[in-house]
């Protein structure tokens, strides 16, 4: 081999070297790039990360309140949704969020969120109709509770709650897990998907009142058991088990 072809030999495997380690130092194109979780601004994909395990898919039929309930939706304002969204609700397996709050999402995800499930309400659903509040105006009673509930709620839960075409509504481990404020969605939105029907709708032509609704909360939230996660009122576990306490 002269020197000519053994020059133009080298000269090719140095330019073909040379591609090959270029073709591994290319940059990565935008698409294979991965977005750092602070900056994904994707409704869809924040909703089902972070909220779809508990109130469904699309905001519906999830084991806690439907988001996208119209009812939810038309008395529960921006700043409502933006506060349990970042803080969560203490005492339930509803967390905070916001990192500001020891969660994962910054400001603006938490905005995204917000908007997003605000987008779902349709005005026109609930037009012309008298809506209760989302806060209880004033405290219920008991006592009152016991009797609008035997009313309105028996026919479905049984005379004390405890049963019968639907669940308990009195379960312990139910009460222990849910606030005062989710009783009272429950009982204003319904579960409409699993046949419970919202405030209105209950006994026909008769909604419950404002004040039925908050006496009817103060009577199931009287129901929590001094020691979550045990069978018994403490009353039946000092003379079942000797005191135990």
């Amino acid at each position: 081999m002269t020197n000519r072809a053994i020059l133009f030999t080298i000269a090719t495997i140095v330019l073909l070297l040379s591609t090959a380690c270029d073709s591994y130092t290319t940059r990565p194109s935008a698409a294979s790039e991965v977005i750092s979780p602070n900056q994904i601004a994707d409704f869809d994909v924040l909703y089902t990360q972070n909220c779809a395990g508990c109130h469904g898919l699309d905001g519906k039929d999830g084991a806690a309140i439907a988001l996208a309930d119209p009812v939810f939706l038309a008395i529960a304002d921006d700043a409502t949704i933006r506060r349990i969204a970042a803080i969560g609700v203490p005492g339930t397996p509803m967390p905070a969020f916001a990192q500001s709050a020891g969660g994962l999402l910054t400001d603006k995800q938490i905005d995204v969120l917000v908007h997003g499930i605000r987008s779902w309400a349709d005005a026109k659903t609930l037009q012309g109709t008298s809506l209760p509040s989302y806060a209880a105006p004033a405290a219920g009673d008991p006592q009152r509770g016991a009797e609008a509930f035997r009313t309105y709620c028996s026919s479905c839960h049984g005379p004390d709650g405890s049963g019968g075409k639907a669940g308990s509504i009195v379960d312990g481990s139910f009460l222990a897990l849910v606030s005062d404020q989710e009783l009272r969605m429950n009982v204003i939105i319904g579960r409409p998907a699993l046949g419970a029907p919202d405030w209105r709708n209950d006994i026909a032509g008769r909604p419950l009142s404002e004040q039925e609704i908050s006496d009817v909360v103060a009577w199931l939230a009287a129901q929590r058991l001094a020691i979550p996660g045990q069978p018994y009122p403490i009353s039946v576990m000092d003379r079942t088990t000797g005191g135990i306490r």
